[in-house]
Protein backbone atom coordinates (compact mmCIF):
# COMPACT_ATOMS: atom_id res chain seq x y z
CA UNK A 1 0.00 0.00 0.00
CA UNK A 2 1.26 3.49 -0.85
CA UNK A 3 1.52 5.85 2.10
CA UNK A 4 3.61 8.65 0.55
CA UNK A 5 1.65 11.82 1.37
CA UNK A 6 3.42 13.74 -1.38
CA UNK A 7 2.41 11.15 -3.99
CA UNK A 8 -1.32 11.22 -3.32
CA UNK A 9 -3.46 11.83 -6.36
CA UNK A 10 -4.48 15.42 -7.10
CA UNK A 11 -8.06 14.53 -6.14
CA UNK A 12 -6.87 13.16 -2.77
CA UNK A 13 -4.70 16.21 -2.06
CA UNK A 14 -7.39 18.77 -2.87
CA UNK A 15 -10.85 18.99 -1.39
CA UNK A 16 -13.44 21.72 -1.74
CA UNK A 17 -13.27 24.41 0.91
CA UNK A 18 -16.76 23.76 2.25
CA UNK A 19 -16.34 19.98 2.28
CA UNK A 20 -13.07 20.39 4.20
CA UNK A 21 -14.74 22.79 6.63
CA UNK A 22 -17.57 20.31 7.18
CA UNK A 23 -15.10 17.56 8.12
CA UNK A 24 -13.30 19.92 10.46
CA UNK A 25 -16.50 20.91 12.23
CA UNK A 26 -17.28 17.21 12.74
CA UNK A 27 -14.02 16.90 14.62
CA UNK A 28 -15.02 19.65 17.08
CA UNK A 29 -18.68 18.68 17.41
CA UNK A 30 -18.19 18.54 21.20
CA UNK A 31 -17.61 22.33 21.14
CA UNK A 32 -21.12 23.08 19.84
CA UNK A 33 -22.20 24.62 23.14
CA UNK A 34 -19.29 27.07 23.27
CA UNK A 35 -19.67 27.86 19.57
CA UNK A 36 -23.40 28.57 20.08
CA UNK A 37 -22.67 30.93 22.99
CA UNK A 38 -19.98 32.68 20.96
CA UNK A 39 -22.38 33.08 18.02
CA UNK A 40 -25.04 34.54 20.36
CA UNK A 41 -22.52 37.02 21.77
CA UNK A 42 -21.38 37.91 18.26
CA UNK A 43 -24.98 38.39 17.06
CA UNK A 44 -25.75 40.70 19.97
CA UNK A 45 -22.55 42.64 19.33
CA UNK A 46 -23.45 43.02 15.66
CA UNK A 47 -26.98 44.19 16.49
CA UNK A 48 -25.62 46.84 18.86
CA UNK A 49 -23.21 48.14 16.23
CA UNK A 50 -25.90 48.17 13.52
CA UNK A 51 -28.53 50.07 15.51
CA UNK A 52 -26.02 52.77 16.48
CA UNK A 53 -25.98 54.61 13.09
CA UNK A 54 -29.79 54.50 12.86
CA UNK A 55 -30.13 56.13 16.28
CA UNK A 56 -27.48 58.71 15.40
CA UNK A 57 -29.33 59.66 12.19
CA UNK A 58 -32.62 59.86 14.08
CA UNK A 59 -31.04 62.05 16.79
CA UNK A 60 -29.60 64.44 14.17
CA UNK A 61 -32.92 64.93 12.38
CA UNK A 62 -35.05 65.17 15.54
CA UNK A 63 -32.81 66.82 18.13
CA UNK A 64 -29.74 68.42 16.51
CA UNK A 65 -31.59 70.15 13.68
CA UNK A 66 -34.33 71.32 16.10
CA UNK A 67 -31.76 72.10 18.82
CA UNK A 68 -33.42 69.90 21.50
CA UNK A 69 -30.29 69.14 23.49
CA UNK A 70 -32.03 67.26 26.30
CA UNK A 71 -33.15 64.58 23.84
CA UNK A 72 -29.63 64.52 22.44
CA UNK A 73 -28.24 63.74 25.91
CA UNK A 74 -30.81 60.93 26.36
CA UNK A 75 -29.87 59.36 23.02
CA UNK A 76 -26.20 59.79 23.84
CA UNK A 77 -26.72 57.86 27.09
CA UNK A 78 -28.57 55.12 25.23
CA UNK A 79 -25.72 54.85 22.71
CA UNK A 80 -23.13 54.69 25.51
CA UNK A 81 -25.02 51.82 27.19
CA UNK A 82 -25.27 50.00 23.87
CA UNK A 83 -21.55 50.37 23.14
CA UNK A 84 -20.66 49.12 26.64
CA UNK A 85 -22.87 46.08 25.97
CA UNK A 86 -21.01 45.65 22.69
CA UNK A 87 -17.70 45.71 24.57
CA UNK A 88 -18.89 42.99 26.96
CA UNK A 89 -20.17 40.75 24.15
CA UNK A 90 -16.94 41.23 22.17
CA UNK A 91 -14.89 40.18 25.21
CA UNK A 92 -17.15 37.15 25.77
CA UNK A 93 -16.85 35.88 22.21
CA UNK A 94 -13.07 36.42 22.20
CA UNK A 95 -12.67 34.46 25.43
CA UNK A 96 -14.91 31.63 24.25
CA UNK A 97 -13.26 31.29 20.85
CA UNK A 98 -9.76 31.48 22.34
CA UNK A 99 -10.62 28.41 24.41
CA UNK A 100 -12.19 26.66 21.40
CA UNK A 101 -9.06 27.32 19.33
CA UNK A 102 -6.69 25.91 21.95
CA UNK A 103 -8.87 22.85 22.53
CA UNK A 104 -9.06 22.33 18.77
CA UNK A 105 -5.26 22.45 18.61
CA UNK A 106 -5.05 19.94 21.48
CA UNK A 107 -7.64 17.64 19.86
CA UNK A 108 -6.02 17.81 16.42
CA UNK A 109 -2.52 17.06 17.66
CA UNK A 110 -3.83 14.17 19.74
CA UNK A 111 -5.76 12.82 16.76
CA UNK A 112 -2.74 13.05 14.46
CA UNK A 113 -0.39 11.47 16.99
CA UNK A 114 -2.83 8.63 17.69
CA UNK A 115 -3.22 8.08 13.95
CA UNK A 116 0.56 8.00 13.48
CA UNK A 117 0.77 5.29 16.15
CA UNK A 118 -1.74 3.19 14.20
CA UNK A 119 0.08 3.42 10.87
CA UNK A 120 2.57 0.74 9.80
CA UNK A 121 6.33 0.98 9.33
CA UNK A 122 5.78 1.43 5.58
CA UNK A 123 4.24 4.85 6.21
CA UNK A 124 7.34 6.12 8.02
CA UNK A 125 9.61 4.66 5.34
CA UNK A 126 7.77 6.68 2.70
CA UNK A 127 7.47 10.02 4.51
CA UNK A 128 10.10 12.31 5.99
CA UNK A 129 9.97 12.93 9.73
CA UNK A 130 10.49 16.69 9.27
CA UNK A 131 7.41 16.99 7.05
CA UNK A 132 5.31 15.04 9.57
CA UNK A 133 6.55 17.32 12.36
CA UNK A 134 5.57 20.35 10.28
CA UNK A 135 2.06 18.94 9.82
CA UNK A 136 1.69 18.27 13.55
CA UNK A 137 3.08 21.64 14.68
CA UNK A 138 2.81 24.23 11.91
CA UNK A 139 -0.32 23.18 10.02
CA UNK A 140 -2.41 22.58 13.14
CA UNK A 141 -1.34 25.98 14.49
CA UNK A 142 -2.73 27.64 11.34
CA UNK A 143 -6.10 26.14 12.23
CA UNK A 144 -5.77 27.26 15.86
CA UNK A 145 -5.01 30.83 14.78
CA UNK A 146 -8.05 30.93 12.54
CA UNK A 147 -10.45 29.51 15.12
CA UNK A 148 -9.14 31.48 18.08
CA UNK A 149 -8.51 34.81 16.33
CA UNK A 150 -10.36 34.98 13.02
CA UNK A 151 -13.48 32.82 12.99
CA UNK A 152 -15.72 35.16 15.03
CA UNK A 153 -14.35 38.18 13.19
CA UNK A 154 -15.09 36.36 9.97
CA UNK A 155 -18.67 35.53 10.97
CA UNK A 156 -19.14 38.93 12.63
CA UNK A 157 -18.06 40.66 9.44
CA UNK A 158 -20.57 38.63 7.42
CA UNK A 159 -23.38 39.35 9.91
CA UNK A 160 -22.50 43.06 9.94
CA UNK A 161 -22.48 43.18 6.13
CA UNK A 162 -25.87 41.45 5.90
CA UNK A 163 -27.38 43.71 8.53
CA UNK A 164 -25.93 46.85 6.99
CA UNK A 165 -27.13 45.77 3.54
CA UNK A 166 -30.66 45.26 4.88
CA UNK A 167 -30.66 48.72 6.49
CA UNK A 168 -29.37 50.28 3.23
CA UNK A 169 -32.18 48.73 1.21
CA UNK A 170 -34.90 49.43 3.79
CA UNK A 171 -33.99 53.13 4.14
CA UNK A 172 -33.91 53.72 0.36
CA UNK A 173 -34.06 50.93 -2.24
CA UNK A 174 -32.62 52.93 -5.15
CA UNK A 175 -29.70 54.36 -3.17
CA UNK A 176 -29.14 50.99 -1.48
CA UNK A 177 -28.95 49.17 -4.82
CA UNK A 178 -26.43 51.69 -6.14
CA UNK A 179 -24.37 51.40 -2.95
CA UNK A 180 -24.28 47.60 -3.06
CA UNK A 181 -23.46 47.31 -6.78
CA UNK A 182 -19.65 47.35 -6.26
CA UNK A 183 -20.03 44.42 -3.81
CA UNK A 184 -21.20 42.18 -6.68
CA UNK A 185 -17.92 42.81 -8.50
CA UNK A 186 -16.02 42.02 -5.30
CA UNK A 187 -17.94 38.73 -4.87
CA UNK A 188 -17.14 37.57 -8.41
CA UNK A 189 -13.49 38.58 -7.97
CA UNK A 190 -13.26 36.59 -4.72
CA UNK A 191 -14.89 33.44 -6.13
CA UNK A 192 -12.51 33.44 -9.09
CA UNK A 193 -9.29 33.94 -7.09
CA UNK A 194 -10.00 31.89 -3.93
CA UNK A 195 -8.96 28.47 -5.36
CA UNK A 196 -5.66 29.97 -6.53
CA UNK A 197 -5.04 31.54 -3.10
CA UNK A 198 -5.70 28.21 -1.35
CA UNK A 199 -3.48 26.26 -3.77
CA UNK A 200 -0.66 28.80 -3.39
CA UNK A 201 -0.79 28.56 0.40
CA UNK A 202 -0.91 24.75 0.22
CA UNK A 203 2.27 24.78 -1.87
CA UNK A 204 3.91 27.09 0.68
CA UNK A 205 2.97 24.78 3.58
CA UNK A 206 4.35 21.83 1.62
CA UNK A 207 7.65 23.60 1.00
CA UNK A 208 7.81 24.53 4.71
CA UNK A 209 7.43 20.84 5.54
CA UNK A 210 10.17 19.96 3.05
CA UNK A 211 12.47 22.56 4.60
CA UNK A 212 11.77 21.15 8.07
CA UNK A 213 12.54 17.65 6.78
CA UNK A 214 15.84 18.82 5.28
CA UNK A 215 16.89 20.50 8.54
CA UNK A 216 15.93 17.41 10.57
CA UNK A 217 17.89 15.10 8.25
CA UNK A 218 20.96 17.35 8.31
CA UNK A 219 20.97 17.56 12.11
CA UNK A 220 20.52 13.79 12.47
CA UNK A 221 23.52 13.20 10.21
CA UNK A 222 25.64 16.07 11.50
CA UNK A 223 28.47 13.87 12.81
CA UNK A 224 28.73 12.11 9.45
CA UNK A 225 28.78 15.49 7.69
CA UNK A 226 31.67 16.63 9.88
CA UNK A 227 33.57 13.33 9.60
CA UNK A 228 33.51 13.39 5.80
CA UNK A 229 33.81 17.17 5.58
CA UNK A 230 30.70 17.39 3.40
CA UNK A 231 29.22 20.58 4.77
CA UNK A 232 29.04 21.80 1.18
CA UNK A 233 26.72 18.94 0.19
CA UNK A 234 24.21 19.58 2.97
CA UNK A 235 24.59 23.34 2.51
CA UNK A 236 23.58 22.94 -1.14
CA UNK A 237 20.63 20.71 -0.26
CA UNK A 238 19.47 23.19 2.37
CA UNK A 239 19.94 26.05 -0.10
CA UNK A 240 17.66 24.33 -2.63
CA UNK A 241 14.95 23.71 -0.01
CA UNK A 242 15.33 27.22 1.41
CA UNK A 243 15.09 28.89 -2.01
CA UNK A 244 11.99 26.85 -2.84
CA UNK A 245 10.41 27.87 0.48
CA UNK A 246 11.37 31.50 -0.16
CA UNK A 247 9.76 31.49 -3.61
CA UNK A 248 6.56 29.83 -2.43
CA UNK A 249 6.40 32.26 0.51
CA UNK A 250 6.69 35.22 -1.87
CA UNK A 251 3.90 33.82 -4.05
CA UNK A 252 1.76 33.09 -0.97
CA UNK A 253 2.37 36.62 0.32
CA UNK A 254 1.23 38.11 -2.99
CA UNK A 255 -1.82 35.84 -3.07
CA UNK A 256 -2.71 36.66 0.52
CA UNK A 257 -2.64 40.41 -0.13
CA UNK A 258 -4.39 40.49 -3.49
CA UNK A 259 -7.85 41.10 -2.00
CA UNK A 260 -7.18 44.09 0.27
CA UNK A 261 -6.41 46.82 -2.33
CA UNK A 262 -9.31 45.67 -4.53
CA UNK A 263 -11.75 45.70 -1.63
CA UNK A 264 -10.52 49.15 -0.57
CA UNK A 265 -10.99 50.54 -4.09
CA UNK A 266 -14.60 49.42 -4.36
CA UNK A 267 -15.33 50.52 -0.80
CA UNK A 268 -14.22 54.04 -1.66
CA UNK A 269 -16.27 53.96 -4.88
CA UNK A 270 -19.37 52.96 -2.89
CA UNK A 271 -18.93 55.88 -0.48
CA UNK A 272 -18.63 58.28 -3.44
CA UNK A 273 -21.89 56.86 -4.81
CA UNK A 274 -23.61 57.45 -1.46
CA UNK A 275 -22.40 61.06 -1.23
CA UNK A 276 -23.24 61.99 -4.82
CA UNK A 277 -26.61 60.26 -4.98
CA UNK A 278 -27.50 61.16 -1.37
CA UNK A 279 -26.88 64.88 -1.90
CA UNK A 280 -28.99 64.69 -5.04
CA UNK A 281 -31.87 63.11 -3.06
CA UNK A 282 -31.57 65.78 -0.34
CA UNK A 283 -31.71 68.49 -2.99
CA UNK A 284 -35.03 67.16 -4.31
CA UNK A 285 -36.45 66.66 -0.80
CA UNK A 286 -36.45 62.84 -0.74
CA UNK A 287 -33.75 62.53 1.92
CA UNK A 288 -32.63 64.18 5.15
CA UNK A 289 -29.20 65.07 6.48
CA UNK A 290 -29.58 62.61 9.36
CA UNK A 291 -30.45 59.75 6.99
CA UNK A 292 -27.43 60.62 4.82
CA UNK A 293 -25.17 60.42 7.91
CA UNK A 294 -26.78 57.06 8.82
CA UNK A 295 -26.41 55.91 5.24
CA UNK A 296 -22.75 56.78 5.12
CA UNK A 297 -22.26 54.89 8.41
CA UNK A 298 -24.07 51.83 7.03
CA UNK A 299 -22.01 51.97 3.84
CA UNK A 300 -18.90 52.01 6.00
CA UNK A 301 -20.35 49.15 8.08
CA UNK A 302 -20.89 47.18 4.89
CA UNK A 303 -17.57 47.79 3.17
CA UNK A 304 -15.20 47.94 6.16
CA UNK A 305 -16.02 44.32 7.03
CA UNK A 306 -15.22 43.53 3.40
CA UNK A 307 -11.74 44.94 3.96
CA UNK A 308 -11.42 42.77 7.06
CA UNK A 309 -12.67 39.81 5.06
CA UNK A 310 -9.84 40.40 2.60
CA UNK A 311 -7.40 39.46 5.38
CA UNK A 312 -9.71 36.99 7.12
CA UNK A 313 -10.52 35.14 3.90
CA UNK A 314 -6.81 34.68 3.34
CA UNK A 315 -6.45 33.36 6.88
CA UNK A 316 -9.36 31.02 6.19
CA UNK A 317 -7.73 29.72 3.00
CA UNK A 318 -4.41 29.17 4.83
CA UNK A 319 -6.25 27.29 7.58
CA UNK A 320 -8.08 25.12 5.03
CA UNK A 321 -4.81 24.40 3.22
CA UNK A 322 -3.33 23.33 6.55
CA UNK A 323 -6.41 21.23 7.28
CA UNK A 324 -6.02 19.49 3.90
CA UNK A 325 -2.50 18.41 4.88
CA UNK A 326 -3.65 17.32 8.34
CA UNK A 327 -6.69 15.45 7.04
CA UNK A 328 -4.49 13.51 4.60
CA UNK A 329 -2.92 11.82 7.63
CA UNK A 330 -6.23 11.37 9.48
CA UNK A 331 -7.79 9.74 6.40
CA UNK A 332 -5.12 7.05 6.15
CA UNK A 333 -5.87 3.56 7.40
CA UNK A 334 -3.31 0.92 8.25
CA UNK A 335 -3.19 -2.14 6.03
CA UNK A 336 -1.99 -4.21 9.02
CA UNK A 337 -5.50 -4.97 10.22
CA UNK A 338 -6.31 -7.63 12.81
CA UNK A 339 -8.40 -10.37 11.23
CA UNK A 340 -11.04 -12.36 13.03
CA UNK A 341 -10.17 -15.95 13.82
CA UNK A 342 -8.60 -18.05 16.54
CA UNK A 343 -7.42 -21.55 17.30
CA UNK A 344 -4.33 -22.81 19.08
CA UNK A 345 -2.92 -25.14 16.41
CA UNK A 346 0.09 -25.74 18.59
CA UNK A 347 2.66 -28.17 17.28
CA UNK A 348 6.38 -28.34 16.65
CA UNK A 349 6.21 -25.47 14.18
CA UNK A 350 6.15 -22.16 16.05
CA UNK A 351 6.18 -20.16 12.83
CA UNK A 352 5.59 -21.05 9.19
CA UNK A 353 5.82 -19.23 5.86
CA UNK A 354 3.43 -20.55 3.22
CA UNK A 355 3.96 -19.35 -0.36
CA UNK A 356 4.92 -15.87 0.84
CA UNK A 357 5.55 -13.13 -1.71
CA UNK A 358 6.59 -9.62 -0.71
CA UNK A 359 8.12 -6.49 -2.19
CA UNK A 360 8.47 -2.73 -1.83
CA UNK A 361 6.49 -0.73 -4.40
CA UNK A 362 6.93 -2.52 -7.74
CA UNK A 363 10.10 -4.41 -6.72
CA UNK A 364 9.50 -7.92 -5.38
CA UNK A 365 11.96 -9.08 -2.72
CA UNK A 366 10.66 -12.55 -1.79
CA UNK A 367 9.13 -15.09 -4.20
CA UNK A 368 6.98 -18.01 -3.00
CA UNK A 369 8.94 -18.52 0.23
CA UNK A 370 8.19 -21.63 2.34
CA UNK A 371 9.90 -22.62 5.60
CA UNK A 372 9.10 -23.49 9.21
CA UNK A 373 10.66 -22.59 12.56
CA UNK A 374 10.32 -25.12 15.37
CA UNK A 375 10.17 -24.37 19.08
CA UNK A 376 13.38 -24.18 21.02
CA UNK A 377 15.71 -24.13 18.02
CA UNK A 378 18.16 -21.46 16.89
CA UNK A 379 18.05 -20.37 13.25
CA UNK A 380 20.51 -18.20 11.37
CA UNK A 381 19.65 -16.11 8.31
CA UNK A 382 22.63 -15.34 6.11
CA UNK A 383 22.97 -13.87 2.66
CA UNK A 384 24.49 -10.98 0.74
CA UNK A 385 23.59 -7.38 1.56
CA UNK A 386 20.17 -6.57 0.13
CA UNK A 387 19.27 -10.24 -0.20
CA UNK A 388 16.16 -9.98 1.99
CA UNK A 389 17.28 -11.09 5.47
CA UNK A 390 15.87 -8.12 7.37
CA UNK A 391 12.76 -8.17 5.17
CA UNK A 392 12.18 -11.81 6.14
CA UNK A 393 12.64 -10.97 9.82
CA UNK A 394 10.26 -8.01 9.46
CA UNK A 395 7.60 -10.30 8.03
CA UNK A 396 8.13 -12.72 10.93
CA UNK A 397 7.50 -9.84 13.38
CA UNK A 398 4.63 -8.55 11.21
CA UNK A 399 6.12 -5.16 10.57
CA UNK A 400 4.72 -5.80 7.10
CA UNK A 401 2.16 -8.18 5.62
CA UNK A 402 3.01 -10.35 2.60
CA UNK A 403 1.45 -9.49 -0.73
CA UNK A 404 0.51 -13.12 -1.17
CA UNK A 405 0.71 -16.19 1.02
CA UNK A 406 0.38 -16.59 4.77
CA UNK A 407 2.60 -16.33 7.84
CA UNK A 408 1.42 -18.67 10.61
CA UNK A 409 2.28 -18.19 14.29
CA UNK A 410 1.35 -21.09 16.57
CA UNK A 411 -0.74 -22.49 13.75
CA UNK A 412 -2.76 -19.29 13.38
CA UNK A 413 -2.58 -16.65 10.72
CA UNK A 414 -0.34 -14.02 12.31
CA UNK A 415 -2.86 -11.37 11.24
CA UNK A 416 -5.41 -12.75 13.73
CA UNK A 417 -3.23 -11.74 16.71
CA UNK A 418 -3.71 -8.33 18.26
CA UNK A 419 -0.55 -6.17 18.40
CA UNK A 420 -0.36 -6.80 22.17
CA UNK A 421 -0.57 -10.58 21.76
CA UNK A 422 1.98 -10.58 18.96
CA UNK A 423 4.49 -8.39 20.82
CA UNK A 424 4.30 -10.70 23.84
CA UNK A 425 5.18 -13.68 21.68
CA UNK A 426 7.84 -12.06 19.48
CA UNK A 427 10.86 -10.02 20.57
CA UNK A 428 12.87 -8.04 17.98
CA UNK A 429 16.32 -6.53 18.60
CA UNK A 430 17.37 -4.22 15.77
CA UNK A 431 20.87 -3.42 14.60
CA UNK A 432 20.22 0.23 15.50
CA UNK A 433 17.88 0.01 18.49
CA UNK A 434 15.71 2.94 19.47
CA UNK A 435 15.64 4.13 23.07
CA UNK A 436 13.61 6.85 24.75
CA UNK A 437 15.19 9.67 26.70
CA UNK A 438 15.00 8.73 30.38
CA UNK A 439 16.62 5.98 32.46
CA UNK A 440 17.52 2.37 31.78
CA UNK A 441 14.63 1.35 34.04
CA UNK A 442 12.12 3.30 31.96
CA UNK A 443 13.47 1.86 28.73
CA UNK A 444 13.52 -1.80 29.73
CA UNK A 445 9.99 -1.54 31.18
CA UNK A 446 8.62 -0.01 27.97
CA UNK A 447 5.76 -2.23 26.79
CA UNK A 448 6.20 -4.63 29.72
CA UNK A 449 3.12 -4.06 31.87
CA UNK A 450 3.94 -7.11 34.05
CA UNK A 451 6.98 -5.39 35.60
CA UNK A 452 5.73 -1.79 35.65
CA UNK A 453 4.98 -1.65 39.39
CA UNK A 454 8.16 -3.39 40.53
CA UNK A 455 10.55 -1.49 42.77
CA UNK A 456 14.20 -1.16 41.70
CA UNK A 457 15.21 -3.96 44.11
CA UNK A 458 12.51 -6.27 42.76
CA UNK A 459 13.40 -5.41 39.18
CA UNK A 460 17.10 -6.03 39.80
CA UNK A 461 16.23 -9.46 41.19
CA UNK A 462 14.22 -10.24 38.06
CA UNK A 463 17.19 -9.12 35.95
CA UNK A 464 19.55 -11.42 37.88
CA UNK A 465 17.11 -14.33 37.54
CA UNK A 466 17.14 -13.74 33.78
CA UNK A 467 21.00 -13.91 33.84
CA UNK A 468 21.20 -10.24 32.84
CA UNK A 469 22.89 -9.01 36.01
CA UNK A 470 26.34 -8.80 34.39
CA UNK A 471 24.97 -6.56 31.65
CA UNK A 472 23.32 -4.21 34.14
CA UNK A 473 26.61 -4.09 36.11
CA UNK A 474 28.27 -2.53 33.04
CA UNK A 475 26.31 0.69 33.72
CA UNK A 476 27.66 2.81 36.57
CA UNK A 477 24.31 3.92 37.97
CA UNK A 478 22.45 0.70 37.27
CA UNK A 479 18.75 1.11 36.53
CA UNK A 480 18.94 4.88 37.10
CA UNK A 481 21.58 5.41 34.41
CA UNK A 482 20.45 8.26 32.18
CA UNK A 483 19.74 7.39 28.56
CA UNK A 484 19.37 9.82 25.67
CA UNK A 485 17.61 8.88 22.46
CA UNK A 486 20.13 11.07 20.63
CA UNK A 487 23.51 12.47 21.52
CA UNK A 488 26.61 10.84 22.96
CA UNK A 489 25.49 10.02 26.51
CA UNK A 490 25.05 6.36 25.49
CA UNK A 491 27.09 4.53 22.88
CA UNK A 492 25.45 2.43 20.18
CA UNK A 493 26.81 -0.72 21.80
CA UNK A 494 25.31 0.28 25.18
CA UNK A 495 21.99 0.97 23.49
CA UNK A 496 22.06 -2.54 22.04
CA UNK A 497 22.66 -3.98 25.50
CA UNK A 498 19.67 -2.07 26.91
CA UNK A 499 17.51 -3.22 23.99
CA UNK A 500 18.73 -6.78 24.63
CA UNK A 501 17.62 -6.61 28.28
CA UNK A 502 14.29 -5.09 27.26
CA UNK A 503 13.58 -7.92 24.82
CA UNK A 504 14.72 -10.80 27.06
CA UNK A 505 12.71 -9.58 30.08
CA UNK A 506 9.54 -9.90 28.02
CA UNK A 507 10.19 -13.69 27.82
CA UNK A 508 9.20 -13.95 24.15
CA UNK A 509 8.56 -17.31 22.52
CA UNK A 510 10.43 -16.08 19.42
CA UNK A 511 13.46 -13.77 19.66
CA UNK A 512 14.79 -12.08 16.51
CA UNK A 513 18.30 -10.59 16.61
CA UNK A 514 19.10 -8.48 13.54
CA UNK A 515 22.86 -7.85 13.73
CA UNK A 516 22.25 -7.26 17.44
CA UNK A 517 25.93 -7.78 18.35
CA UNK A 518 27.39 -5.72 15.52
CA UNK A 519 28.42 -2.77 17.72
CA UNK A 520 29.70 -4.46 20.87
CA UNK A 521 33.10 -5.86 21.78
CA UNK A 522 33.90 -9.58 21.63
CA UNK A 523 33.90 -9.99 25.44
CA UNK A 524 30.41 -8.54 25.77
CA UNK A 525 29.34 -10.51 22.72
CA UNK A 526 30.40 -13.72 24.46
CA UNK A 527 28.44 -12.63 27.53
CA UNK A 528 25.33 -12.17 25.39
CA UNK A 529 25.92 -15.54 23.78
CA UNK A 530 26.02 -17.21 27.21
CA UNK A 531 22.77 -15.45 28.17
CA UNK A 532 21.09 -16.63 24.98
CA UNK A 533 22.10 -20.21 25.78
CA UNK A 534 20.37 -19.89 29.16
CA UNK A 535 17.04 -18.76 27.70
CA UNK A 536 14.14 -21.18 28.28
CA UNK A 537 14.44 -24.32 26.15
CA UNK A 538 11.17 -23.42 24.39
CA UNK A 539 12.51 -20.07 23.09
CA UNK A 540 13.08 -19.97 19.35
CA UNK A 541 15.88 -17.69 18.14
CA UNK A 542 16.32 -16.13 14.70
CA UNK A 543 19.76 -14.59 14.23
CA UNK A 544 20.79 -12.34 11.36
CA UNK A 545 24.56 -11.91 11.42
CA UNK A 546 27.72 -11.91 9.35
CA UNK A 547 30.16 -13.06 12.03
CA UNK A 548 30.89 -16.80 11.91
CA UNK A 549 31.02 -17.16 15.70
CA UNK A 550 27.49 -15.76 15.90
CA UNK A 551 25.92 -18.36 13.65
CA UNK A 552 28.15 -21.41 14.12
CA UNK A 553 25.99 -22.78 16.95
CA UNK A 554 22.73 -22.40 15.05
CA UNK A 555 20.63 -25.54 14.72
CA UNK A 556 19.77 -24.60 11.17
CA UNK A 557 20.97 -22.01 8.67
CA UNK A 558 18.87 -20.41 5.95
CA UNK A 559 20.44 -18.71 2.95
CA UNK A 560 18.41 -15.67 1.83
CA UNK A 561 19.08 -14.26 -1.63
CA UNK A 562 17.38 -13.50 -4.96
CA UNK A 563 13.94 -13.74 -3.42
CA UNK A 564 14.43 -17.24 -2.02
CA UNK A 565 14.98 -18.69 1.45
CA UNK A 566 16.79 -22.03 1.25
CA UNK A 567 18.19 -24.39 3.87
CA UNK A 568 21.95 -24.11 3.71
CA UNK A 569 22.99 -27.37 5.36
CA UNK A 570 26.33 -27.18 7.21
CA UNK A 571 28.17 -23.98 8.12
CA UNK A 572 30.71 -24.64 5.36
CA UNK A 573 27.94 -25.05 2.81
CA UNK A 574 26.34 -21.82 4.04
CA UNK A 575 29.59 -19.88 3.74
CA UNK A 576 30.12 -21.23 0.25
CA UNK A 577 26.65 -20.05 -0.74
CA UNK A 578 27.33 -16.67 0.87
CA UNK A 579 30.61 -16.18 -1.02
CA UNK A 580 28.94 -17.18 -4.26
CA UNK A 581 26.03 -14.82 -3.60
CA UNK A 582 28.35 -11.90 -2.82
CA UNK A 583 30.28 -12.44 -6.06
CA UNK A 584 27.02 -12.58 -8.03
CA UNK A 585 25.77 -9.34 -6.49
Amino acid sequence: MKYDLNQLSEEQQKTSTWKALGKLLELIAHERGNLALAVCAMTLNTAVNLFGPFLIGHAIDRYVVTKQFHGLLVFGSILLAMYLLGLATAYTQTKLMGGVGQRLLFTLRNAIFNKLQQLPVAFFNQNKAGDLISRVNNDTDKLNQFFSQSLMQFMGSIFTMLGAGIFLLVINVKLGSATLAPAVVILVFTLILSPWVKATNARNLQSTGALSAEIQESLNNFKVVIAFNRRDYFRQRFQVANIDNYRTSIRAGLANNVFLPTYSLFSNLAQLVVLAYGIHLISIGEFTVGLLVSYLAYAVNFYNPLRQLAALWTSFQVAMAGWDRVSQILALETDLVTLSGSGNGRGNALLEFRDVRFGYDSREILHDVNFTLERGKTYALIGPTGGGKTTTASLIARLYDPREGTVLLDGRDIRTYTPEERSRKIGFILQEPFLFSGTIRENILYGNAHLTNYSNDQLEQVIRNANLGEILALFENGLETKVSATGDSTSLGQKQLIAFMRAVLRSPELLILDEATANIDTVTEKLLGDILKQLPASTTQVIIAHRLNTIENADEIFFVNSGEVNRAGSLDDAMGMLLKGNRAS
